[in-house]
């Protein structure tokens, strides 16, 4: 898992501890139900405007420094825009994998980058 500590102590060092704080938080909720509303239209296999989503999903985990997030969903919405199904396939269970594990550990990154 490749992450960019300075993407958040920049964040810090512009805004100051309570505002950035607050900031971090909701962009790491959005990220969290930006994955979630991936997830549930792969499920449903509602592909239409997928790719945007994942779009998404890689600008705000690049914007946190969630290197490894970013570079996966990037590559999930490459597979997808060339019709590749099994590779998509392979790359979606990886970000799921990813997904859980940034979520699941960036929490402490709020508190470590002040």
């Amino acid at each position: 898992m490749r992450q960019d500590v300075e993407a958040i102590a920049l964040i810090y060092r512009n805004l100051g501890a309570p505002v950035a704080e607050q900031m971090v938080t909701r962009a790491l909720g959005e990220l969290a139900l930006t994955m979630a509303g991936i997830a549930e239209k792969v499920r449903a296999q509602e592909l239409r405007d997928l790719a945007r989503q994942l779009g998404r999903l890689r600008r705000l985990a690049a914007d946190l420094g969630l290197l490894t997030l970013a570079t996966v969903a990037g590559d999930a919405r490459t597979c997808l825009e060339r019709a590749e199904g099994t590779a998509f396939s392979a790359v979606w269970a990886r970000l799921l994998r990813v997904a859980e594990r940034s979520l699941a550990t960036d929490a402490g990154l709020v508190d470590q980058s002040v």
